[in-house]
């Protein structure tokens, strides 16, 4: 009887040999071809589960999001059954930035993802999907933290929203390229918090997860 298959650990073993690939010299030259010997697998066995780079740097770059946002989650589980606005808000910033090993490797696919999405209409629409998606969220966080009296009401708005998702982008290329490090990233970040908020109280920067 053939042996069956598991067709999703497969795709996720393949997108492993190309986060290695990223995390040591970086995708931009990288092919088909070099992620199938990093995966041990043939050319042929790779075009099975990804036809060109394009499909395996999307499959890679949701598999990099879902394990981000399970982490996030972790982190804000952890801070009690309802986290204030601005905890939950700080996970999930501090969720987006390359700060160790693992989240450096999912930036650097972003990275090399958005590069080609620039010039494929396909990609790019498939890139903007979810940051809609992120700034209603983030929007709805700081409409709470206005009705709770943590934020001023003129600064709930999707406009700022926004800028948090900006932010953390520039603070992400800027660790890439050693600019500063991510203990510098989180401390500009909570700057920027403690601008919008104000000082935080006791024990609330580490309440949604310390990185």
């Amino acid at each position: 009887m053939p042996k069956k298959v598991d067709h999703e650990a497969r795709r996720q073993e393949i997108s492993g040999a190309l986060w290695r690939i990223a995390s040591t010299r970086g995708l931009d030259g990288a092919s088909l071809r070099d992620v199938a010997a990093e995966a041990g697998i043939s050319l042929g066995r790779l075009q099975h589960y990804f036809r060109t780079k394009d499909e395996m740097l999307a499959f890679a770059l949701r598999r990099i999001n879902q394990l981000a946002g399970d982490r996030i989650r972790a982190s804000i589980e952890a801070a009690g059954a309802e986290p204030s606005p601005r905890p939950v808000l700080r996970a999930c910033l501090a969720g987006m930035l390359p700060l160790d090993a693992k989240s450096r490797i999912g930036t650097l696919v972003g990275v090399a993802y958005f590069a080609r999405a620039v010039h494929d209409e396909q990609l790019r629409a498939e890139a903007r999907d979810g940051i809609p998606v992120l700034r209603a969220f983030f929007a709805d966080q700081l409409r709470l933290a206005a009705e709770r009296g943590e934020l001023a009401p003129s600064r709930a708005t999707e406009d700022e929203a926004m800028l948090l998702i900006s932010l953390v982008d520039g603070l992400s290329t800027y660790i890439l390229l050693d600019v500063h490090g991510p203990q510098q990233a989180l401390e500009l970040l909570d700057l920027h918090l403690a601008n919008l908020f104000g000082p935080p109280a006791d024990g609330e920067k580490g309440a949604a997860g310390d990185q």
